[in-house]
């Protein structure tokens, strides 16, 4: 980037003053000045003035700059205000993510592969109102299958099933509905059509929001009918046809009522919990940086602590996204902006109420009726939207503006004839909804039954039998006297049709006294099934509290290592999974490492017993790491002047390289580890060194940095080094350069998005093999596997790559690794090379299984970092892993996650609780893991 390059020639006129100097003036620290003019990305406003400002700079004229350069990344980032349109907007509010979304969609990737992965043909993604579903389910599972060549189809089902999934057949095999219909006369009729869509290749049939089966089919029969094809279809031997159905988790009982769905659980079933931090912070992050811009750090850190743990959270989030969005400020999601929109819990509530004070009195009136009916109550489940074919509505004047005003503020999502809520969290964040629904439930109650029934009448050709009969119908007319401005004019047809047909009889006696029986013969066999869904529930319960633990441990790790300890370690053991494990191995580390400063730089002896450490503080320290449980500091070495960014140990390891921002490159002798002697200092380069790795023979020296060059040293003897050759015409600064194991390729990874790859048999000559190119944006890191066929990089476009270079003239892509919320730092192979371990600026470290380099599987998410991870290493014998970052620490793990579950609570002395026990696991029984 140029504006860093300009700050950096500002720094070399106003005399090259240390980074350390500049941050005492500037009130910054080294690191964030030096990341400032490293082109890693634009800093902020204040930042770069401080910068200027501490370089005797013109801080009007560079504002200036800062200002352009914002705009023109701002390209498709325009500042607007929140009446504007926000079509291509990369939040979708309350809207579920589509397939189209697919690449706004961010935070489920474990999830989606959960779903995918799961060998069962019939699977139930159940989660709480608000968890996402609909959104895993349309924009993450469905691409990934259609990417595996699988054909989909997507469905709700709606008050007819079968009818919806007839429709959907239908079109696949050009026939009519009605055709298809008649195929559902037994059980195995769906499997029959399925079959015939399907050439080969797998079909799967998603039915999302299932739980309509429940609350909008009022034909038991058919409901009944629906779900028994769906599973023969799935369980049929010679079958290809999968099923995946979405439901919300209070739903899980009626599940449970019906053997074909009971027979799928627990195996096919898959929870969407609330999602962990860094899941929220991509969700938060990610889709403003397709679009170039940023959400400001402490916004993102405000919004995943109110989020973080709350099931049902993910549609206020969208939502106020999108409203902090449109209030942006050039390329910047900023605090101000989410402040003005109501916050988390506000943005929705305040979005609605302000349509509705927009509408006059009569359309006011209008908008009670209209949501009265977008929905359905619920009997001992939450209240859930109810689509709607506005002709139900009648031609009331008013409504089309009514209906307007709510789509254009994305309340109201409208298709056709048909309108519905855009997502149920409005029902619960909107008092004045809430309000309506709960003043007289009852006549709500009775107005759906009304309109249920006349939906029957006009079906039926208004057939005298479905009219109303009765106290039924004595008690609606009672109603629709005190409530006629609610009635459509068909329900009113209905009333008078039913009035006009009444007939007495003796029959209603009988048929009561009938149901009366029918209902106590039912309340004694659904004891034992409703006993059954309650375990099953409960079940389901922990998994999710197990998770919201998980991730709230992690957090408190540097705070209460103990309780935190604890408390993930019951979850893992209350409800294991991959978000549990991930969260105790985040509190299991063998052992903390902290400094007073930013760790910038890590590596490991050949040995593995000796680590180095580069800081912020311009020393570099030594340490004893034989039992990584207990570090023990061995030597400083104070030589730098600037802080130390690089460090790299020579394979006998007498020697290590040391070199940051000060320009040299200094040579250690460490033979005697307590006693390390300077035996040289190289220099060359005119910038800032950020990368120096020793050739597998020891007898070259490779440097890179700021000035767009890479130096080869001769270090044959250290002391006598000379410069073998200097490779330029780079078009960026340089971060990183490696040798491959057999020391014959050189790699230099660096700002443009390219990896250059030089032959260096003849480090006097080197030669260019290739340029590899795929990252958009700086490639901060690259590493070789063992083997030296696969090259791993780093970058700023939140991923890690994997590239075949068994000819290093002909790379090609093997996978690229996604799930990081922030800028990749830092890739690692094992000595294996069956893991490769990830760290990067969103403070976490992943470790994937890439013994298969085209299939990578994983990752486990350590996330006990407060601050950017820099750097990550494998020590030699592949058992622990090292990371060092921002927060001055360096972290040691344990690679077996078995043995550290193992050794848990080896290092707690104090006891959890009850009190702590009971607020974070209400009403649970007191259970402390590390009592015995």
């Amino acid at each position: 980037m140029d504006f860093a390059a300009d700050l950096r020639l500002l720094r070399t006129k106003a005399g090259t003053p240390s980074y350390r100097a500049m941050g005492g003036a500037a009130h910054y620290s080294a690191t964030t000045l030096s990341d400032a003019a490293s082109g890693r990305k634009l800093p902020s406003l204040a930042v770069a003035l401080a910068f200027v400002r501490v370089c005797d700079g013109d801080e009007a004229e560079w504002e200036q700059r800062w200002h352009a350069i914002a705009a023109e990344l701002n390209e498709n980032c325009a500042m607007t205000s929140a009446a504007e349109d926000v079509s291509g907007a990369p939040y979708v509010g309350l809207r579920a993510f589509g397939p189209d979304d697919a690449h706004l969609f961010f935070g489920r990737e474990r999830l989606v592969a959960e779903i995918v992965g799961k060998p069962q043909r019939l699977v139930l993604l159940f989660g709480a109102s608000g968890s996402g579903k609909s959104s895993v389910l349309r924009a993450g599972v469905i691409p990934s299958l259609n990417a595996e060549g699988k054909t989909t189809l997507l469905f709700t089902p709606g008050p007819h099933p079968i009818e919806r999934c007839s429709v959907l057949l239908a079109s696949k095999l050009g026939v009519t509905a009605g055709a298809v219909m008649d195929e559902w006369r037994d059980d195995r009729g769906l499997h029959r059509l399925v079959s015939q869509v399907s050439t080969g290749e797998e079909i799967v049939l998603v039915v999302d929001q299932f739980e309509e089966v429940f609350t909008l089919c009022d034909d038991e029969d058919e409901r009944a009918r629906f779900i028994t094809a769906l599973a023969v279809a799935a369980n049929a031997p010679d079958g290809r046809c999968r099923v995946l159905l979405g439901l919300r988790s209070d739903f899980f009982a009626h599940c449970s009522a019906h053997p074909a769905l009971l027979d799928a659980l627990p195996d096919g079933q898959v929870v969407a919990g609330p999602m962990n931090a860094e899941e929220l912070r991509r969700v938060i992050v990610a889709p403003a940086g397709q679009m170039n811009c940023v959400v400001e750090g402490p916004l993102v850190a405000d919004l995943i602590t109110q989020a973080h743990g709350r099931p049902g959270v993910l549609p206020l989030l969208s939502h106020v996204l999108l409203e902090v969005w449109a209030r942006r400020s050039g390329t910047r999601l900023s605090v101000t902006g989410f402040q003005q929109a109501g916050g988390l819990d506000g943005a929705l509530s305040r979005t609605a109420e302000d349509v509705f004070s927009g509408l006059d009195e009569a359309q006011r009136k209008l908008a009670r009726t209209l949501f009265g009916r977008l929905v359905a109550l619920g009997q001992g489940t939450e209240d859930t939207k109810r689509r709607l074919d506005v002709g139900e509505l009648g031609d009331a004047p008013g409504l089309a503006a009514v209906l307007e005003a709510f789509t254009a503020a994305r309340l109201l999502a409208r298709d056709g004839n048909g309108v519905e809520i855009a997502h149920e969290a409005l029902i619960r964040a909107w008092p004045r909804l809430h309000g309506w629904l709960h003043e007289d439930r009852e006549s709500l109650r009775l107005h759906r039954r009304l309109t249920v029934a006349t939906d029957a009448w006009e079906s039926e050709g208004k057939d005298s039998s479905a009219l109303y009969r009765g106290t039924r119908l004595a008690m609606t007319v009672e109603w629709a006297a005190g409530n006629d401005d609610a009635l459509a004019p068909r329900e009113r047809s209905f009333l008078e049709a039913s009035r006009s047909a009444e007939i007495a009889g003796s029959r209603r006696l009988r048929r009561l006294v009938v149901l009366l029986s029918v209902v106590s013969l039912l309340a004694v066999t659904s004891t034992f099934v409703a006993a059954s869904a309650q375990r099953r529930a409960a079940d389901q319960r922990n998994a999710v509290r197990a998770q919201v633990v998980a991730g709230e441990a992690a957090a408190l790790y540097p705070s209460n290592p103990q309780l935190a300890v604890q408390l993930a370690l019951a979850a893992h053991r209350l409800a294991p999974s991959g978000h549990t494990r991930d969260g105790l191995l985040s509190t299991l580390p063998l052992s903390v490492v902290r400094q007073d400063d930013e760790i910038l730089a890590v590596a490991l002896s050949p040995d593995g017993q000796t680590m180095a450490t580069g800081s912020d503080d311009s020393t570099a320290r030594l340490w004893n790491v034989t039992d990584p449980r207990k570090p023990l500091e061995i030597a400083t070495l104070s030589g730098h002047t600037e802080p130390i960014y690089t460090v790299a140990f020579s394979p006998d390891g007498g020697t290590l390289a040391t070199a940051g921002f000060d320009r040299g490159v200094q040579l250690w002798n460490i033979t005697d580890l307590r006693n390390p002697v300077q035996i040289a200092v190289l220099t060359g380069h005119t910038e800032n060194v950020h990368a120096v790795e020793f050739s597998p023979d020891g007898r070259t020296l490779a440097s890179a940095g700021w000035d767009r060059a890479v130096r080869l040293w001769d270090v044959t003897n250290p002391r006598q080094h000379t410069e073998a050759a200097v490779i330029d015409g780079f078009a960026g600064v340089l971060y990183d350069v490696r040798f491959s194991p057999d020391g014959r390729t050189l790699a230099v990874a660096g700002d443009k998005s390219a990896i250059r790859l030089f032959d260096v048999m003849d480090p006097r000559r080197p030669v260019t093999l290739s340029t590899i190119e795929g990252h958009d944006g700086a490639v901060y890191e690259a590493a070789f596997s063992p083997d030296g066929h696969v090259l791993a990089s780093a970058g700023d476009d939140l991923t890690a790559q994997l590239w075949d270079v068994s000819d290093p003239r002909r790379p090609t892509a093997l996978a690229t690794l996604n799930g990081h919320g922030d800028n990749v730092y830092t890739v690692a192979f094992s000595r294996d090379g069956h893991t490769l371990a990830t760290a990067g600026d969103d403070r976490t470290a992943r470790l994937w299984n890439v013994t298969d380099p085209r299939r990578v599987t994983g990752p486990v998410i350590l996330s006990g970092h407060t601050d950017a991870v820099e750097v990550v290493v494998f020590s030699p014998d592949g058992r622990t892993v090292i990371s060092g970052g921002w927060d001055n620490t360096v972290r040691l793990l344990d690679t077996d996650a078995e043995r550290t579950v193992a050794h848990a609570c080896d290092t707690v002395t104090t006891v959890i609780t009850e009190a702590e026990w009971d607020r974070y696991f209400p009403g649970l029984r007191y259970q402390p893991p590390c009592a015995g």
